[in-house]
């Protein structure tokens, strides 16, 4: 992993009426890394992703992606992305290569480019089986498998994926987590959210905090519960009593600098 900021969070504020679903939020994540940002419900986590996508704009602040704005320049920052939502759409009408299909000509990926990547995935996955079977008759497991597929087509350089173990057997959660390794080793960054703590506490590089649209801790695992004095071997812990505190608390937010 390099220390290259391919990610720069500045200053990032989401308000809707009075209430202000992000705060000021300042963030960078490094290229080739996989980034897991956590928080209770209600603490920032969707609008983050959302302004991060491009799918809402923030009230005030900007994202650099390589450099890019967001704001300024998106049609140069949304090829670097590759999204997977927690609810992902599909049509239901379309077999697995059918969805590829029209998935790499929104990117004007030849099919050929397309299917090469998709077709270890899909044996990877145990999909592969299913190809040309419609996507309506498919588990939720297997439509975020499928999801995910379609997100890595174009072949980004950042997937941001929200709740990807959602549904997902043991075995296929154990895949998903080796997949997202792999992307890293190949210098891909990985922006994850996730309420399975465990999940995020095995694949990890850095872990990020939020709660009430601040955020409240970031670092290495050691170096959260370091700056926290919460010396628990399990993120859930950390979590739930650093969380529960800033709920019924107005304490101040435990920043770590970024190295």
């Amino acid at each position: 992993m390099t220390e290259e900021n391919i990610i720069e969070i500045q200053n990032l504020s989401k308000k809707y009426g009075k209430f202000e679903a992000l705060k000021a939020v300042n963030l960078t994540l490094k290229k080739g890394e996989l980034f897991s940002f956590i928080g209770p419900n209600g603490a920032g986590k969707t609008t983050l992703i959302r302004i991060l996508t491009g799918i809402i704009k923030p009230t005030s602040g900007d994202v650099l992606v390589k450099g890019k704005s967001l704001l300024k320049e998106p049609s140069l920052v949304k090829p670097l992305l590759g999204y997977v939502p927690d609810r992902p759409y599909l049509y239901e009408k379309l077999s697995p290569y059918e969805y590829f299909e029209f998935t790499a000509g929104i990117y004007n990926v030849p099919l050929k480019d397309a299917l090469e990547r998709c077709d270890p995935l899909l044996e990877k996955f145990k999909l592969y089986e299913r190809r040309n079977d419609l996507i309506e008759s498919f588990s939720h497991g297997m439509k975020q498998k499928i999801a995910i597929i379609a997100a890595v087509l174009h072949d980004p350089e950042i997937f941001i994926i929200d709740e990807p173990t959602v549904g997902l057997d043991p075995y296929s959660v154990k895949v998903i987590k080796q997949y997202f390794k792999e992307l890293t080793s190949l210098g891909k960054t990985v922006f994850l959210t996730t309420h399975a703590l465990a999940v995020a506490q095995d694949v990890s590089d850095r872990i990020c905090i939020i709660n009430k649209g601040s955020i409240v801790a970031l670092g290495k695992l050691d170096e959260v519960q370091n700056a926290t004095g919460i010396h628990s071997q399990h993120l859930e812990e950390l979590f739930l009593q650093l969380t529960q505190e800033e709920t019924s608390q107005s304490n101040e937010a435990v920043k770590l600098t970024e190295s």
